[in-house]
């Protein structure tokens, strides 16, 4: 990932890799980033070689491996993790945690989130995907993308997402972001500018944030696929 000091996007990964590993990875010893407001929380939790037992903090939980690999174990049931592999947790679960080498992990936390049964959702990048609503036609520098989507975790209120969405490559004016989201770009390779002229690109394999209230163009040049997890308000 290539960017310049950009306050608009963050490179997750460079992030992540100030992260400590402690005896509390998922509590004292984990590495906030610190955001500009709203009911989200973004942490890198660096796992030391062995394993231990947490319980997640109030709110739903995306987590995906950002290095190394991990296995979870969450309401009895295991989740091997690699790089680049992802799942949500419900608020106040407990889970076990094992990782024979070490592992880097990025959580998105919704503050907000109510939780439901307990059981974590696995987030399948293979999933099948329906077409979705491409960007809006008077912001689009040449021919309308085609999108597609299938969201695989929705918050009780409606308002924290979670799943995979693909498009044919586009070119999109700046528009304001009224929303936070994650991205782990599993296939292809995006370009952003902010409204101070910032340049951010990011590839397969980067995990990113485009905070709330950035204004920013789009531009890819070949197909993306991404998982992605949005903190959207419905007001």
């Amino acid at each position: 990932m290539t960017t310049t000091t950009c306050p608009s996007f963050v490179d997750l990964r460079a992030f992540a890799d100030g992260a400590v590993a402690g005896a509390d990875p998922f509590g004292a010893d984990a590495l906030p980033l610190a955001l500009r407001g709203g009911p989200v929380a973004i942490a890198a939790h660096a796992l030391q070689p062995g394993g231990g037992r947490a319980t997640s903090d109030a709110g739903d939980t995306f987590a995906i491996v950002a290095r190394g690999g991990v296995a979870l174990t969450i309401a009895g049931v295991s989740h091997t993790l690699a790089e680049g592999d992802a799942l949500v947790i419900a608020p106040g679960q407990a889970f076990d945690w094992t990782s024979p080498d070490g592992a880097t992990l990025i959580t998105m936390r919704y503050t907000g989130g109510m939780g439901g049964d307990g059981a974590a959702v696995r987030i399948d990048t293979a999933t099948t995907r329906a077409p979705s609503g491409a960007p809006l036609a008077e912001l689009l520098i040449g021919p309308t993308p085609q999108c597609h989507n299938h969201t695989q975790f929705l918050s009780t209120d409606g308002e924290f997402m979670v799943g995979v969405w693909d498009s044919s490559p586009y070119h999109r004016r700046a528009m304001p972001y009224r929303h936070f989201e994650l991205m782990y770009l599993v296939d292809g390779s995006v370009t952003f500018v902010d409204e101070a002229g910032r340049a951010g690109t990011f590839a397969k394999g980067d995990i990113f944030l485009v905070e709330q209230h950035a204004q920013c163009s789009w531009e890819s040049r070949e197909d993306v696929t991404k998982i992605f997890a949005i903190y959207r308000p419905k007001a």
